[in-house]
């Protein structure tokens, strides 16, 4: 039976493929510029991610070295292999690669996807968000105006919003916020962590007003919400944290990088114990990265830019499939 068009097509038009040619040629013309050196790292790591929030895709390898079998897992960044690199010596560095993460899948989301990610070593957040903005301005110049740049803590966007303050409301208080903005919630509310109605409120209420017409830099997170960061001493103490967003749309992740193995593991150890409470898997610790800082990875500052997305606002398009050559459903 002939099966006609359907599924081998391409999701994306012929422009949009174009366009995506462009900018990855402009990112490396970018990068190369500036001297920071291109990379590329496993796709298979031994380790998986801690964050309760991201699932990894896993699968097994039998063969020379490892007879009976061995779990590898898709990674869902570079991260933990560049620090390696970083720990290395290698100085500043990049790499443009497919993730993967798995259950994300929606007008945003596709299981795999592409990743721009950058560290700078001696840098910290506030120095890597300049050059974030002046990538993306140059990325994105030839289809839209970004003439304004905002940046806006994770504070005042709540207080400014929604009327709250994130670091010192309850969790009742969260839950009223959110049923007065009319939030409708999938999951049981009595077992709602605290961070849990943050995402909630941020991600319905907040992040659509966020980057309307120009960037905007929501920085200086909530701890808890900021397992690789440094976290800056205060009333209330932040992690030096940032998400780039244009449109309402959140386009890149970045940290001021924790570099403190001994911290770190406690961080990957409170992750752990989250997973295990909400009958989540347990997966390994990624004891190479630990390792790495050990030696003395350099004080860096990182960031990871979904290249999808990025996309999506070039092509003025509303779904991520516009863009893939082949998305989850035709993959």
């Amino acid at each position: 039976m002939v099966s006609g068009d359907i599924g081998w097509r391409s999701s994306a038009t012929l422009e949009s493929l174009k366009i995506r040619a462009a900018i990855l040629s402009k990112i490396r013309g970018f990068f190369s510029a500036r001297e920071v050196l291109e990379v590329e790292t496993p796709v298979l790591s031994q380790a998986a991610l801690s964050d309760p929030s991201i699932e990894s895709f896993s699968t097994r390898y039998v063969g020379p070295g490892f007879a009976q079998g061995r779990n590898f897992y898709l990674h869902t960044s570079p991260e933990f292999a560049m620090k390696r690199l970083l720990a290395s010596g290698c100085g500043a560095i990049y790499q443009i690669c497919k993730v993967f993460r798995q259950g994300e899948s929606g007008r945003r989301h596709n299981p795999e996807f592409t990743l721009l990610e950058w560290y700078r070593p001696g840098w910290d957040h506030h120095q890597l968000m300049l050059e974030v903005e002046t990538l993306v301005c140059e990325l994105l110049a030839p289809y839209c105006d970004l003439a304004v740049t905002e940046r806006v803590t994770y504070q005042d966007a709540f207080s400014r919003y929604v009327g709250i303050d994130p670091f010192s409301a309850t969790i009742d208080e969260l839950k009223a916020c959110a049923d007065a903005l009319g939030i409708s919630i999938a999951w049981d509310s009595g077992d709602a962590t605290r961070d849990e109605w943050l995402d909630l409120i941020l991600s319905h209420a907040i992040e659509p007003q966020l980057g309307l017409g120009k960037l905007t830099f929501l920085c200086d997170y909530p701890p808890s919400q900021a397992a690789l960061a440094v976290v800056r001493p205060g009333d209330p103490a932040v992690a030096e944290r940032f998400e780039l967003y244009l449109e309402g749309v959140e386009l890149a992740n970045g940290f001021h990088e924790l570099v403190d193995a001994d911290e770190q593991r406690q961080r990957f150890e409170c992750d752990i114990t989250q997973r295990g409470e909400l009958g989540l898997v347990q997966n390994p610790l990624d004891e190479a990265l630990l390792s790495a800082l050990s030696s003395g990875m350099p004080p860096s500052a990182g960031v990871a830019l979904g290249v999808d997305r990025l996309l999506m606002l070039a092509c003025g398009v509303d779904l991520i499939e516009k863009v893939m050559t082949f998305d989850l459903s035709r993959s």
